[in-house]
């Protein structure tokens, strides 16, 4: 029976999600899993520079799976022929593969799963099974969005996400430092999280996102990174829109984030697990521990994309002060 009477939860907002017309689900890894029981996959390719939460997914469900290499270029290394039942899944990194290397990619492979939980706005390529992030862009705690053409048989519960909003709400009010600790504990509880639907907490602050000023703000921000610090990247990047983060290559990155934390700059380093996994001659260990991604989305002005050039340079970590 629908309660009548009583306080007030949150308002029902605006109902216009950028990808309104796919598949909600809770979770980006969860979106993969659908994937691999809605195309009854039998094994799948993932590279070695990846979080662990894929391999921990495939683990727990009986997947087989193998590890590629990528190249500097962050494109796979692969030259297997996929038989039967076998799928590569390629992350798009900090959206360098464009739409044309996406079909490049479709017409080499066939069964192909792109990941562009690092690149949101850049719109699915036809008969392409895609997987988007929600929090990874925008202040919710998970959810996530599949284009794809297969069916999954099963009946999905709607997921439920009041509770792993503390970091969020609490950033909202106050600083990201005292609210870290929350961040991983939630962050590392959605390995857990069975495949579900969106859940209508989530759903509904998609809704409401401005998402062409968040992509605008990105482009900009992103634009004068690179301007500011193009000479001294040795990482040669296409310019996306709506980008995921600026990746500036460095040759210390643990130290530097140090620095940075000091001044209350935080870097993640995203997916630790590859330092353990692959050589340290390899490009993957040298990425992860080394590619900085500068955050540059729609929280952020011009002047704060100057001061953390001012930073970085005061630092000693970009040349040309």
């Amino acid at each position: 029976m629908k309660e009548i009477g009583g306080y007030f939860g949150l308002e029902e907002l605006i109902r216009k999600e950028f990808y309104g017309d796919l598949l909600a689900l809770n979770s980006g890894s969860n979106a993969l899993l659908y994937l691999l029981k809605a195309r009854q996959i039998k094994k799948i390719h993932i590279p070695y520079y990846l979080c662990d939460c894929i391999s921990i997914l495939l683990d727990n469900h009986g997947y087989q799976y193998e590890y590629y290499y990528v190249d500097s270029q962050f494109h796979p290394i692969f030259d297997k022929q996929l038989k039967q039942g076998e799928y590569l899944y390629v992350v798009n990194l900090y959206g360098q593969i464009t739409e044309e290397k996406t079909r490049a990619l479709k017409e080499r492979y066939n069964q192909l799963i792109l990941d562009h939980s690092q690149a949101f706005f850049q719109e699915p390529v036809e008969d392409v099974d895609t997987i988007y992030s929600c929090r990874k862009f925008f202040g919710v705690p998970d959810g996530a969005y599949l284009t794809t053409d297969a069916v999954l048989s099963e009946e999905l519960e709607q997921d439920v996400s009041k509770d792993r909003m503390v970091h969020v709400l609490g950033r909202a009010e106050g600083n990201a430092s005292d609210y870290y600790s929350d961040f991983i504990a939630i962050n590392d509880s959605l390995s857990e999280v069975p495949l579900r639907t969106m859940s209508k907490l989530t759903s509904n602050i998609m809704g409401a996102v401005d998402y062409e000023r968040a992509r605008q703000i990105r482009n900009e921000n992103y634009a004068f990174l690179n301007e500011q610090l193009a000479a001294e990247n040795p990482l040669p990047v296409t310019i996306p829109d709506g980008a995921f983060a600026y990746p500036l290559l460095v040759e210390d990155g643990t130290n530097i984030r140090k620095k940075l934390a000091e001044e209350k700059i935080y870097i993640p380093l995203l997916w630790p697990n590859v330092l353990k996994d692959c050589p340290e001659n390899s490009i993957e260990y040298q990425y992860a521990a080394n590619i900085l991604p500068l955050p540059c989305d729609q929280r952020y002005t011009i002047e704060d994309m100057a001061y953390l050039v001012k930073m970085l340079k005061k630092e000693q970590i970009v040349l040309n002060p």
